[in-house]
């Protein structure tokens, strides 16, 4: 694209040298760089991009993108364009690159601590059953509507994301889902792109070695809601919020009169509402109200916190423009949601799931559903992410002592931190309850399953999907779905020989 024309999304640009360039490539880091390219410097949580103009320079860059003014002496040859936030200035560009391509799809966006991969799953398959073909884009996958890969970010980057919207609408798909973290919202990773529904999910602890605190986390995800209120960018979006969750509540609140506003929950201010809400080792059952009407809810699911979920991709869908009696039947057949509350087995009376709760309220939530099936015992194994908010950590302990039977504490991520450190700063919120300190996971999870009993629940917290696991010095292959089912074969192979 000629940069004129690229250029002219941008309100506030002040450019220097020749516009009648031709730009094909966009990119943040200098290593990309091709020639013809154009090179954005980022100011990064620890790096700062303008120091490597130079090396885009040198690799071929016809066009810098900064936020500072340009050298005196800037080739002839060269484009330099200043404008106050690079970051901004990069999503606008990368969209118009790539034609808009979220303008020809519905797309809902889900933000929150907790519940945010389940709800953009269960959209995208109620989607993708009403539709035929739809994108996914999240923590665990991206689908582009042909095909599915690992992701790498939970948001992807602004470059990145426009690509996959233009490859999603090249495949033809209709709509998209996609999880919106607070990072890619305070770094403007999407305020280029339309939505047709903005999901609120829940807020508790998490990130604040990112955010600093509560309140300026909080802040972050508000600020999505309140930006597409002020340029909706040519769309009608609505926000669909979790009205039970008091930051949510808030949110609502400071929302009305400014776009469409959407509760769900349990309470009777709830415009997607559900009641009598049944569960059992299988899947679940509510009733919904909503729009006026009564539906029967039944899901693979289990677990209160998967209602909130369920009910979130419902209002969500009916925003991008499916009937709820058409989400509704699609849930039916929803997904098992990989490392979300997932069954990974059983042997000698003994049952593993696996789930990804990393955050105290996340874990109690899992703690708690799996208490209310009524198992002998339950037994957790958790740990806690090394170079992340070590605030959590005893709040974490506490949460796994209030509603387990025996709790085995090993390492998670433990990244640069010595692992050790990490478990004695959970111990001290144990509140006296016995446990176990094993920081090999494999070992950990092995000896929880080796030593259950008949009618035990074994629940594995904190890495859910992931595949590795990291060190100070390595990563390693490591999954715990894996050393689990591992654990149960041996398991049986022990209670065979022993009968």
């Amino acid at each position: 694209m000629i940069l004129r024309d690229l250029v002219s999304c941008l309100s506030r640009v002040t450019a220097s040298g020749p516009l009648d360039t031709d730009v094909s490539a966009l990119t943040a880091s200098s290593r990309d760089v091709q020639p013809g390219a154009l090179f954005a410097a980022i100011r990064g949580t620890s790096i700062d991009g303008h120091r490597f103009i130079g090396d885009a320079l040198a690799a071929g860059a016809s066009v810098i993108l900064a936020e500072t003014a340009p050298p005196v002496d800037l080739d002839r040859a060269l484009t330099w364009l200043h404008v106050p936030d690079s970051r901004e200035a990069l999503s606008k560009l990368a969209s118009t690159l790539a034609g808009h391509p979220w303008r020809d799809l519905a797309i809902a966006g889900v933000t929150g601590t907790n519940g945010k991969t389940t709800t953009a799953f269960l959209i995208h398959h109620v989607m993708k059953t009403a539709w035929h073909r739809a994108g996914l884009l999240g923590t665990i996958v991206v689908d582009d509507g042909e095909t599915a890969e690992p992701a790498r970010h939970t948001t992807p980057g602004s470059i990145e994301l426009s690509a996959l919207l233009g490859r999603m609408k090249n495949h033809g798909c209709r709509g998209v889902a996609m999880e919106v973290s607070s990072h890619g919202i305070h770094q403007k990773r999407i305020s280029a792109i339309g939505f047709d529904a903005c999901v609120f999910t829940n807020l508790t602890q998490d990130h604040l070695d990112y955010h600093g605190t509560l309140d300026a986390y909080y802040q972050a995800k508000a600020d999505w809601f309140h930006a597409l209120a002020a340029d909706p960018h040519g769309k009608k979006p609505v926000a669909v919020i979790n009205a039970d969750d008091a930051s949510g509540a808030d949110l609502a609140a400071s929302l009305e009169g400014k776009m469409p506003v959407v509760r769900f929950g349990f309470g009777v201010h709830c415009g997607f509402r559900a009641n009598n809400f049944r569960q059992n080792a299988r899947g679940m059952e509510f009733e919904l109200a909503a729009k006026g009407k009564t539906y029967l809810v039944r899901a693979p699911l289990i677990g209160r916190f998967n209602v909130y979920n369920l009910l979130a991709a419902l209002a969500a869908a009916n925003a991008c423009g499916i009937r709820p009696r058409e989400a509704v039947a699609a849930l039916a057949s929803a997904p098992q949601v990989p490392g979300r509350m997932e069954n990974v087995g059983n042997a000698g009376g003994a049952t593993v799931f696996v789930d990804y709760a990393h955050t105290p309220d996340a874990l109690e939530n899992a703690c708690r559903t799996l208490k209310e099936l009524g198992p002998r015992r339950l037994i957790t194994v958790f740990g806690c992410g090394g170079d992340r908010d070590t605030g959590k950590r005893p709040l974490m302990a506490a949460a796994a002592a209030r509603h387990s039977d025996a709790c085995v504490i090993t390492s998670d991520n433990p990244r640069s931190e010595d692992p050790l450190t990490i478990i004695r700063e959970i111990e001290a919120g144990m509140r006296g309850m016995g446990h176990l300190s094993i920081p090999d996971r494999a070992e950990a999870i092995s000896h929880a399953v080796k030593n259950a009993l008949s009618g035990d629940i074994i629940l594995i917290a904190g890495k859910g999907h992931e595949t590795t696991q990291q060190f100070a010095d390595r990563t390693i292959d490591f999954d715990d779905r894996k050393h689990a089912a591992k654990a149960l074969r041996e398991r049986s192979q022990s209670i065979a020989e022993n009968r």
